[in-house]
């Protein structure tokens, strides 16, 4: 397909948008058929007892996920994003048939470095795929309904596979799960899946977003945003890690069965699943900085309690508030990261957050394993828990911006009348070029959200300058904060271009 015949957006590209987010359920489900059941599966199958041993799984599972995502981007670049998505699957296929037949834990951790780099394929192909369909707008709420539908499938599994562990056996029914949807994962993707990389070039022809000189360097350090996402990422995962492997052990210390354990340890994946249809929408309009400052902590203040309760409804109320706690985070990481790199790079900024990210994984697996093994679970829980404070410290400190998107919303009718007394003013949709084509407030000039960084030198300081997006509030408002930032008087339209040109269409109607 030709950039020209190609067309950004979330409604342009239902189908094949719908489609991703399908294929990207069954690629959560693929971790949560191991989630509720793997400390039973490790215990009677193999017999081990020793923590670190037990998450030896998740380490292996987080390395290779880690290094998986770091080479996507670039995999994804060169041999297309549906290519990279169906090599994925394929490494899938043979995971549940491995652990089913495992003579020994050596064989379940191999079956888990095949299932970490078909994770970092098929995930981050499916990220990077609905990324380039949408473009710039609404792009917080995909990522927020691509990780809705993967986290919202690792909990349905993850209670499957608790319910069917604890009704037949910890196998071989709950694996029987993982066939199914590697199977379904493989052939939707081999038959209808298609590249993006068009929308890419497309997306290249208005966006000027300078390059990083290296993305891996500005990704993990040097930029105080991209970096800042990247060690919250990683530390997200991290407790994420010590979650899988530690919280069903730490409920089965408290005599709870095989069911009540499924419905704690699929509620927290589930909630950060389901919330993020909210959340992600959530990143398009409000503060990136406030929302990730408040995930951290709320996830922070979850872990730390859990160690002093036993009551089966406040582990379950801990579990809600952990997962809406993942879920303000995860789609603004993304979401943020696109805003911050070209399109060009995009895919390759984002495999090096999600290599950082994933190790998490690994790290909270190791560290808390350990610390399980010498000290206890509950002081491995602690330990998660006050790293976590401490990342969210970082993102408070270290990201830029101001603590709130910017409040100074204006009217239509106090714009025109600055308009009409002639005051220097200046009208600035900050839109993609497409969105500005199909329809602007008239004698607005046009420079997207992108582009705006790096053209400043065309604004002056004596104007006030009036941002405006679509319905007013997501982008014009975070424009408007970034010049309120550089000493602009900057404000943004209520209403945007929509209110704005209503009584127009509306005159129009009525005169044809």
């Amino acid at each position: 397909m030709a950039p020209s015949e190609t067309r950004l957006g979330l409604r342009e590209n239902l189908g094949q948008f719908a489609l991703l987010v399908l294929i990207n359920a069954f690629v959560g489900g693929m971790v949560g058929m191991e989630r509720s059941i793997f400390p039973a599966f490790a215990s009677q199958q193999f017999g081990l007892s020793s923590h670190t041993a037990l998450l030896s799984f998740i380490v292996a599972f987080g390395l290779t996920k880690a290094i998986a995502n770091y080479f996507t981007g670039k995999l994804a670049n060169r041999i297309g994003r549906r290519n990279t998505l169906l090599m994925g699957w394929a490494l899938a296929l043979p995971i549940p048939f491995m652990l089913l037949a495992a003579p020994s834990w050596n064989w379940v951790i191999f079956a888990n470095i095949l299932l970490g780099i078909s994770q970092g394929l098929t995930w981050s192909s499916t990220v990077v795929m609905k990324i380039d369909l949408v473009g710039e707008k609404d792009r917080g709420f995909a990522m927020g309904l691509n990780e809705f539908a993967g986290y919202l499938a690792v909990g349905l599994v993850a209670f499957l596979t608790g319910y069917l562990a604890s009704h037949y056996g910890v196998t071989p029914y709950p694996f029987y799960l993982g066939i199914a949807l590697a199977f379904l994962g493989f052939f939707l993707t081999l038959f209808w899946a298609k590249d993006t990389l068009a929308f890419v070039k497309k997306e290249s022809q208005t966006n000027t977003k300078p390059p990083l000189k290296n993305v891996f360097w500005h990704t993990t350090l040097h930029d105080k945003t991209l970096s800042a996402i990247t060690q919250a990422g990683m530390v997200n995962n991290l407790n994420d890690g010590m979650i899988w492997g530690l919280f069903p052990v730490l409920l089965g210390s408290l005599q709870f069965g095989s069911d009540k354990i499924g419905i704690l340890t699929a509620t927290y994946p589930m909630v950060w699943g389901i919330s993020q249809l909210l959340t992600g929408k959530m990143a398009d309009w409000h503060s990136k900085k406030r929302l990730l400052f408040g995930g951290m902590l709320l996830q922070a203040l979850a872990i730390l309690i859990l160690p002093f309760t036993t009551s089966f409804g406040v582990l379950l109320g801990l579990a809600v508030l952990l997962g809406l706690g993942t879920a303000l985070v995860y789609p603004t990481f993304l979401t943020t990261l696109a805003a911050h790199t070209s399109a060009e790079q995009r895919a390759e900024s984002i495999g090096v957050f999600r290599w950082w990210r994933d190790l998490g994984y690994a790290l909270g697996a190791l560290l808390s394993g350990i610390t399980a093994d010498y000290f206890g679970i509950h002081w491995a829980i602690l330990l998660i828990g006050g790293l976590t404070l401490l990342s969210a410290l970082v993102i408070k400190i270290r990201m830029p911006g101001s603590e709130r998107a910017a409040k100074t919303c204006i009217s239509q009718e106090e714009a025109q009348h600055w308009l009409q007394d002639g005051q220097p003013v200046l009208l600035l949709d900050v839109r993609g070029s497409a969105e500005y084509e199909q329809g602007h407030i008239p004698h607005a000039i046009h420079l997207s959200l992108n582009e705006l960084p790096g053209q400043l030198d065309r604004l002056h300081k004596q104007q006030r300058i009036i941002t405006i997006c679509g319905k007013g509030g997501g982008r014009s408002s975070e424009a408007a904060q970034l010049l309120q930032s550089m000493g602009f008087r900057a404000y943004w339209l209520c209403g945007g271009t929509t209110q704005w040109l209503a009584p127009m269409e509306s005159s129009r109607t009525v005169c044809c």
